[in-house]
């Protein structure tokens, strides 16, 4: 295995445990209230926004080929993979993360409530970790050596 590999799969189970970790809190009964953000239980049934919620059963299937079909990707691709290993990981991590809660626990659990000023989506721990990737992947996009034809 390489260190491309390492590094996804390392990167990957650590978020995955910490994910799961902090969601056992919510799970076993703990919620706050708060004056700008709540911590509570729900679980989400769609994507972002709870988008695609009608897909049902579904969706947890699909996620599951998605992510099953970036691996294979990568695997054939191992200069991406070697750029990108990093915030491959914590999205792979993540998400891999969400669609074990929708097989568990029939959607993913979600707890941080933003309501100062306006009411925001409630979210948790994977849904920033995706998003730290992506913004990862924009980066070294950004910053890798242009190719001039």
């Amino acid at each position: 295995m390489n260190r491309a590999w390492i590094v996804v799969l390392g990167v990957g189970c650590f978020i995955f445990f910490a994910d799961q970790w902090i969601k056992m809190f919510f799970l076993e009964g703990f919620r706050w209230q708060g004056e700008f953000f709540s911590l509570i239980l729900t679980y989400n049934k769609g994507v972002a926004f709870s988008m695609f919620a009608f897909l049902e059963e579904y969706l947890k299937y699909i996620q599951l080929l998605l992510v099953g079909g970036l691996g294979i990707y990568l695997f054939f691709n191992k200069e991406i993979l070697r750029m990108y290993a990093l915030p491959i990981g914590i999205i792979a991590g993540a998400a891999l993360s969400n669609i074990f809660d929708r097989f568990i626990h029939g959607g993913v659990v979600d707890y941080f409530f933003w309501h100062y000023g306006f009411e925001f989506a409630v979210f948790n721990f994977a849904d920033v970790m995706i998003d730290l990737g992506v913004v990862l992947i924009l980066y070294r996009s950004w910053r890798a050596p242009k190719k001039v034809f």
